[in-house]
């Protein structure tokens, strides 16, 4: 299968919002909301546009992730990382490998863009493959109640969480 891994572009918009809608609707840990999350972000500060990324194969959108821009904030500082939020395919194309392309594209993107971290919240046995290593192993928090090994994070650059600590502020889009 020959996969093409390119920029999100305007056109796409409604294949991704459906791409989305199929890939999460029977996914238990999830509300199932997705598609209207990518939209809100889609037209917010947060929103990198770059960072919107899609995987294509025979003319057909089967992948896409997106990275937006979060804040970790402490007592005395605040810093700028990235939320991972979502990574999706087309089930008939789950298990393939497409999203862990779309997460190394995504990682590179973000690094050539200068950003040292991401932060997300998913399977605890599927990101570590790609470097993720649960946050609290850094200090940093997520501002929600959920099992601590689903809490993860990656340094795009070496030293990229040093001095990093705090609590994650993620853009408003994602509680509305």
């Amino acid at each position: 299968m020959k996969l093409t891994i390119r920029k999100e572009n305007t056109e796409d918009f409604k294949t991704v919002f459906n791409l989305i809608e199929k890939a999460f609707e029977n996914e238990q840990m999830s509300d199932q909301k997705e598609q209207f999350l990518v939209e809100r972000l889609r037209k917010s500060n947060a929103f990198v546009p770059e960072l919107s990324i899609v995987a294509e194969t025979e003319n057909k959108i089967v992948g896409h992730i997106l990275l937006t821009k979060l804040k970790i904030k402490n007592k005395s500082n605040e810093f700028d990382s990235l939320a991972l939020a979502p990574v999706s395919v087309l089930p008939e194309f789950q298990g393939k490998g497409i999203g862990g392309k779309l997460i190394v594209e995504a990682h590179k993107k973000a690094k050539e863009l200068g950003h040292k971290s991401i932060v997300l919240l998913g399977h605890e046995n599927y990101y570590p493959r790609f470097g993720y290593e649960q946050a609290d192993k850094y200090g940093i928090e997520l501002p929600f109640k959920v099992p601590k090994e689903n809490c993860m994070v990656i340094e795009l650059v070496e030293d990229g969480l040093k001095g990093v600590n705090g609590m994650v502020e993620y853009p408003k889009e994602f509680n509305e």
